[in-house]
């Protein structure tokens, strides 16, 4: 929470391997959370999903409904990043989340894994919900059961909700109320997801000048403190703005920046927003617009290369690939180097990456006459 992600992961580390020697299996899938929530602001999201999913499979051998929503609870938002925008799973897991903290009270744990469910409803096209949600785990419009060191990025969430739906003054009493939080909190984080909530207000108002300043502040706030992830969507979301304000040179920037930082961390959720603002940026046909997928390189793949590409894509290792096909993890890892090998990717996330844009080619594509 004080934006020291590499000493928060140095901690989870070392707390882990102790976690490890001595059977407190409690406290490992916790330290195993807290190294995926640094992987996941890090922009590090194949990691920070495998990170998750073993704190997952340990919470839930434990069957603590406390422990295992609030397990669950960050999975759903690493996922969220992890696949395209409106991907089901990524509601459903946010809803077990909260099934699972059913009946608990309103205790940290239960209030934190309710809470979340609402950036799963925005992202499902569903803004009344995540204000409903967002404001009943909160104990109401004061918001006083949330975590203060969160509220910045709450009440962007409720700034986005509220826009959806068309509530302008709403949005612009949660956007003055995140600038006061994040004022009174101090960490850079907190004060790009402020700025980030203002830029949405004066985008909604058609200040666009004025929204592209404020996001490219929460950008450069946000790569100050090393939270690559929120810097790109701060980056990507100011381009057009910036665009339309009449710098196009700047915009080219933030967005060629913004592409290669979610790209390179296997963003999927930001490489759609890539995709969908770079018509914007650049105009449509510009060579300088997101890169066409390299669709032949796939066809060169066999069905089992294939198969085993989008699996590794979804952020499963080598051994529960090996696991769930009834193969050697060494046959797997074979597969594996071929497969970069023929689509020229050199890691897990950019071939994510690839499958994704390849999958939205294929939903844009006219039918076969």
């Amino acid at each position: 929470m004080l934006d020291a992600f590499a000493d928060a992961e140095r901690h989870s580390d070392r707390g882990a391997g102790i976690a490890r020697r001595t059977g407190r299996l409690y406290m490992l899938s916790q330290l195993l959370l807290s190294k995926a929530y640094a992987h996941f602001l890090t922009c590090r999201i194949t990691t920070a999903l495998e990170l998750a999913d073993e704190a997952a499979a340990i919470a839930r051998a434990l069957g603590s409904g406390e422990l295992l929503g609030f397990t669950l609870a960050v999975r759903a938002l690493v996922l969220q990043q992890a696949r395209p925008p409106g991907d089901p799973a990524v509601l459903a897991a946010a809803e077990e989340a909260a099934a699972a903290v059913e009946g608990t009270g309103r205790s940290w744990w239960s209030t934190l894994s309710r809470s979340l469910l609402a950036f799963a409803a925005l992202g499902a096209g569903d803004p009344h919900r995540a204000r409903d949600v967002l404001l009943d785990a909160g104990g109401g419009k004061d918001l006083p059961l949330l975590q203060p060191s969160l509220r910045p990025e709450y009440l962007e969430l409720l700034v986005a909700s509220a826009l959806a739906v068309g509530e302008v003054e709403e949005a612009e009493h949660w956007a003055e109320r995140a600038l006061k939080e994040a004022e009174r909190l101090g960490p850079a984080t907190r004060r790009a997801a402020a700025l980030r909530a203002l830029g949405q207000v004066e985008a909604g108002s058609g200040h666009q000048a004025e929204a592209a300043r404020a996001f490219a502040e929460a950008a450069r706030e946000s790569a100050r403190a090393g939270a690559t992830l929120r810097e790109a969507q701060s980056l990507l979301l100011g381009a057009p703005l910036m665009k339309a304000g009449g710098d196009g040179a700047r915009a080219t920037g933030m967005w060629r920046r913004g592409r290669r930082l979610a790209e390179q961390g296997g963003a999927l959720l930001l490489v759609a927003l890539v995709d969908r603002t770079g018509p914007a940026v650049h105009g449509h046909g510009d060579a300088t617009g997101p890169a066409e997928v390299p669709a032949g390189k796939l066809s060169l793949l066999t069905a089992r290369e294939r198969e085993i590409a989008h699996l590794v894509a979804e952020g499963l290792t080598n051994q529960a690939v090996a696991s769930r096909l009834c193969l050697s993890p060494r046959t797997v890892e074979s597969h594996v180097a071929r497969v970069y090998r023929k689509t020229g990717v050199p890691s897990r996330a950019a071939l994510a990456t690839l499958l994704a844009r390849h999958a939205g080619t294929a939903r844009k594509a006219p039918p076969l006459p």
